[in-house]
């Protein structure tokens, strides 16, 4: 949890010694795909809010199971402090248990997938669990991405991989996400990649944008 330190409340991490790099884009931008292939060239953890919350609606006991599957399925955005919390759960035990490439002395870094989703987000993350160095926004076109969900949809067994709950997600970044792309960008730490084009070459463009942070 944060702490307060003469007077000041300081976040639970340090940027200078956890880095944290969201990872935005709409449902089938390719976000899982290009993580995926970051943490096997940095060593991050990669930690998905989406996955944290289906995991927890799922967890026998949850007293947030109900609410999270409701928002799930909607397209909307789960209440802010249910997300912080379990991301910041997730890094915590993540620093207790990893070592090695970029692990010591308190250090880690940390790719956060599908995080922040609205402003509320992004300015209490930064606030009490650690500020962000980088974000990268994965852009494709609204066909390229209602394609990639539909066939995903296939094997995945998600509730919400289906044209419904996809129309309802696309508003919400309209509506909520786009906003916290153009906060974070005023404070020059947005780089956009074009994912309609090749896995290979949008994981290129990503992996020389996080060399940059981490030299």
């Amino acid at each position: 949890m944060a702490s307060i330190i003469d007077g000041v409340k300081k976040p639970t991490f340090d940027a200078s010694k956890v880095t944290v790099i969201y990872v935005l884009g709409g449902p089938g931008a390719g976000k899982g795909t290009q993580c995926g292939r970051l943490v096997e060239d940095f060593g991050f953890s990669h930690l998905s809010a989406g996955d944290l919350l289906r995991a927890e609606q799922n967890r026998e006991g949850s007293q947030y199971g109900n609410q999270i599957r409701t928002c799930i399925r909607e397209g909307t955005i789960v209440p802010q402090e249910i997300t912080i919390k379990l991301l910041e759960m997730a890094m915590s035990a993540e620093l207790k248990t990893r070592s090695g490439r970029g692990w010591t002395d308190g250090k880690g870094r940390f790719l956060i997938d599908g995080f922040p989703r609205k402003m509320d987000q992004a300015l209490t993350f930064e606030e009490t669990v650690c500020a962000p160095s980088q974000v990268l926004v994965f852009e494709a076109d609204e066909e390229v991405m209602i394609r990639r969900i539909l066939e995903r949809g296939k094997t995945s067994g998600r509730e919400d991989d289906n044209i419904e709950s996809l129309k309802k997600r696309f508003q919400t970044d309209k509506e909520l996400v786009q906003p916290v792309i153009k906060y974070l960008e005023n404070k020059g730490k947005v780089l956009k990649i074009n994912s309609n084009q090749s896995i290979e070459q949008c994981h290129k463009e990503a992996s020389e944008a996080i060399h940059k942070v981490l030299v």
